[in-house]
């Protein structure tokens, strides 16, 4: 019994499946570039040769370089920054604080805001980074 093959250049290409890649490619990208957080303060991050992005949260605090503290874009003092946080956490359940702190301020600040934060209840912290090239 022999066998014919036939090596015959293709007449049509076939698309279809080509599409379903770029639509899926175009999916991907639409749906991660939403989990990007800038919260509108402008601040130096410490530099971490290991970092990777953070989920979304709608508990960031932020602190600039002239001690002033926000929650999300919003200024609040150190007093009322445990009522706010109480606030936030029982609409969303978070239970996770993404603190974003430039980089000259002292760990003292930091360190009152995270222990205001788990008088509220929050039990996970995050100190946001920037990727740095040593």
């Amino acid at each position: 019994m022999k066998f014919e093959m036939e090596n015959k250049p293709l007449s049509i290409f076939n698309f279809s499946s080509l599409t379903d890649i770029v639509m899926l490619l175009l999916i991907f990208f639409l749906l991660t570039s939403q989990f990007v957080i800038q919260t509108g303060v402008k601040i130096k991050l410490p530099g971490a040769k290991n970092n990777k992005q953070t989920s979304p949260s709608r508990l960031v605090v932020t602190i600039n370089a002239d001690r002033k503290i926000f929650l999300g874009a919003k200024p609040v003092s150190l007093e009322m920054l445990p009522a706010k946080l109480a606030g936030i956490k029982k609409k969303t359940k978070e239970k996770n604080l993404i603190l974003r702190a430039d980089k000259s301020v002292d760990i003292n600040l930091v360190i009152k805001i995270i222990d205001a934060a788990k008088g509220v209840g929050v039990d996970r912290f995050t100190i946001e980074t920037e990727k740095e090239n040593y």
